[in-house]
């Protein structure tokens, strides 16, 4: 049976982080069901969308879902970059990714609006100002 949509009533005092032991199991299921994500060269992409449904849900947050692969599908299958030389791992459709994030993410905001994103920063990247 495929389905589009799959929904979880939590009663009582439940809440999201109730469903972490639970949680890979369902979605798997859910996505074989849907014959989502079940080739070999498909194993890399599911097991990352497993992780990012189950961060939330270790956040206490509804998960990202089956639901709304849309953004997924803005990142994966990953590519590449060369930025300053170097190559490095990016979303499928870098463009659309950062125009979902930021809008229009191209214009430079006001020094005092500026906020650092990065998760990780290569040293070797930062310039030192002069």
């Amino acid at each position: 049976m495929k389905s589009h949509s799959y929904h979880f009533i939590l009663k009582g005092k439940a809440e999201y982080k109730d469903l972490v032991p639970v949680f890979p199991d369902i979605l798997k299921t859910i996505l074989a069901e849907n014959d989502h994500f079940q080739n070999d060269e498909d194993e890399e992409s599911r097991e990352m969308f497993i992780e990012l449904n189950m961060f939330d849900l270790e956040q206490n947050r509804k998960p990202e879902g089956y639901n709304r692969k849309g953004k997924y599908r803005l990142i994966f299958p990953i590519g590449t970059i060369s930025f300053e030389g170097k190559t490095f791992a990016a979303p499928c459709n870098p463009d659309a990714y950062l125009s979902d994030l930021y809008r229009n993410y191209m214009d430079i905001p006001p020094k005092e609006k500026q906020k650092v994103h990065a998760v990780f920063i290569m040293p070797e990247l930062i310039e030192e100002e002069k």
